[in-house]
């Protein structure tokens, strides 16, 4: 029952991993810039880019609710934390 756009889940992600995003761009040429330190951390790849995606997609958990007695348990937030920590474990552990 919630939405959450791609921005909203790397603002999540660099906040977890210590940057504050500022937005440069538009499009495919949308740039999320370290406000610190000026550097580009996200940009878009024109391999993944679809200019002509719809703007809302929102999936339906009443059939999962139904049939698998399914609930979610785990937040928006919470759910970005697991996965910048289990990237940023991996990270450390490869060098």
């Amino acid at each position: 029952g919630e939405t959450h756009s791609v921005r909203e889940f790397v603002e999540k992600a660099a906040e977890i991993a210590g940057f504050t995003l500022e937005w440069q761009g538009e499009g495919i040429n949308t740039k999320g810039i370290d406000t610190r330190t000026g550097k580009v951390i996200v940009e878009v790849s024109p391999e993944f880019y679809r200019p002509a995606e719809v703007d809302l997609l929102i999936g339906n958990p009443k059939k999962a609710r139904k049939k698998l007695g399914w609930q979610p348990r785990t937040s928006f937030s919470r759910l970005v934390e697991i996965m910048m920590e289990a990237d940023l474990k991996r990270v450390k552990n490869a060098h």
